[in-house]
C-alpha cells in the first residue's frame, strides 16, 4: 500500500467508526476500491468536482453511508445519482437491499456500471434515463442532490409505493423548500447528519406518501 492508500484506509476506519458503523472486511474491501475505482475514472471523466481520494472518502463515501439508519428499502432508488451515490455505498453496506440507480448523464451511468460489475454489487441496477420518463414502484427514493425539495417530490411521485418514503439529503435552507410539496406527501421527521471530515451542514429530510393509489 502507499502512503496516499494508508491515509485513505485509516480515514475510512476512522470514519466508519465514528458514524458507529461495523462493517466486515468485503464491504471495507470494496468501499476502498470504489474510493479507487472514482479516483482513476474521475482524472479522465470529471465524474465529480472531489479530486482527492481522501475528500472523496468524506464527501462521497461517509456521506453516503450516515443515512444508513433511516434506509428501510427494501427497494431503493437513487435518484440523480452521478457517479452512484449514496446508492452504491449503501448496496455495499445493506447487501439485502435492492437498489436502483438513475441518472441521465451517460458516463456517470457508465461508471455506475463498471463499478457494479468490478466490486462485484448483485443488488445494484444502474439506470441512463430522465426521471420523467422512468418507470418503477419503489419503498424508499433518496437523492443527495437532485433538485429542490418540491421538484424531486413532484418528479418522483408516481416512483413511490403507498407509504413509501422519500429521503432527501440537503442543506440547512431544506425549511424554504417545505411548502412546495404537494398533497399527500407529508414530513415525518428530520435528521442532523454527523458527517465525519465534513465541515458543511447536512440534514436528512424524511417524507411519507400518504396517497392509497398503486404505482402506475
Amino acid at each position: 500500500m502507499t502512503a496516499v492508500d494508508s491515509t485513505v484506509e485509516a480515514r475510512l476506519d476512522q470514519g466508519l467508526e465514528s458514524l458507529g458503523l461495523s462493517v466486515h472486511a468485503d464491504q471495507r474491501r470494496r468501499l476502498l476500491a470504489l474510493v479507487g475505482l472514482l479516483h482513476k475514472w474521475n482524472r479522465a471523466y470529471n465524474l465529480t468536482a472531489i479530486r482527492s481520494p481522501e475528500e472523496m472518502v468524506a464527501r462521497h463515501l461517509l456521506d453516503s453511508a450516515a443515512v444508513l439508519p433511516f434506509v428501510k428499502g427494501p427497494t431503493l432508488l437513487d435518484v440523480g445519482a452521478g457517479p452512484g451515490f449514496p446508492g452504491l455505498v449503501l448496496a455495499i453496506l445493506r447487501p439485502e437491499l435492492a437498489v436502483s440507480l438513475l441518472d441521465s448523464n451517460g458516463k456517470k451511468v457508465r461508471f455506475q456500471r463498471q463499478a457494479v460489475m468490478e466490486l462485484g454489487l448483485t443488488n445494484v441496477t444502474p439506470v441512463q434515463a430522465r426521471v420523467e420518463a422512468f418507470e418503477g414502484c419503489f419503498d424508499q427514493v433518496i437523492s443527495r442532490a437532485f433538485a429542490s425539495l418540491g421538484d424531486f417530490v413532484t418528479l418522483t411521485l408516481p416512483l413511490v409505493a403507498p407509504g413509501g418514503q422519500w429521503l432527501a439529503m440537503k442543506g440547512p435552507a431544506v425549511d424554504d423548500e417545505m411548502a412546495d410539496l404537494p398533497a399527500g406527501v407529508t414530513p415525518v421527521s428530520r435528521h442532523t447528519l454527523e458527517v465525519p471530515f465534513d465541515v458543511g451542514s447536512r440534514l436528512l429530510v424524511v417524507l411519507e406518501r400518504q396517497e392509497d393509489d398503486p404505482c402506475p
